[in-house]
């Protein structure tokens, strides 16, 4: 297994979702975070947990465990190593890759048991208690 670095970013956040045809709405790209996926059946967005109006549909709060970068594309098993000590202590978590590295999001109030569950298979997580 790859021993990873990972940072506990600042701030919550949150998913959002929308109909396949609906614009992004211009608040989502008011935090430093965000990723936008729209696909046939939804347009979906992470960004700041306290910029929704009420009324949207939304998860969260979540916390983001940033895999220090940038990784090499072909790099196998970086998700994987991330998943599964997650998946035995029970966490849920949300992904979400970009060029450049990966991020794993877990709900605010297991970021503790994240960043154990991490540690324990030689993962090197910072800024998490």
């Amino acid at each position: 297994m790859i021993a990873l670095d990972l940072d506990l970013m600042p701030g919550a956040y949150a998913i959002y979702r929308w109909p396949a045809g609906e614009e992004l709405p211009d608040w989502v790209n008011q935090s430093g975070f965000v990723s936008v996926t729209r696909t046939p059946t939804e347009l979906s967005a992470v960004c700041a947990v306290d910029s929704v109006p009420a009324g949207t549909v939304c998860e969260g709060p979540w916390r983001i465990l940033q895999v220090r970068g940038p990784l090499d594309l072909a790099l196998t098993g970086v998700m994987a190593s991330l998943a599964a000590p997650l998946a035995d202590a029970a966490v849920s978590m949300f992904a979400i890759s970009t060029y450049d590295t990966d991020y794993v999001l877990v709900h605010s109030e297991d970021v503790e048991r994240a960043a154990h569950a991490l540690r324990s298979v030689g993962h090197r997580v910072f800024g998490a208690p």
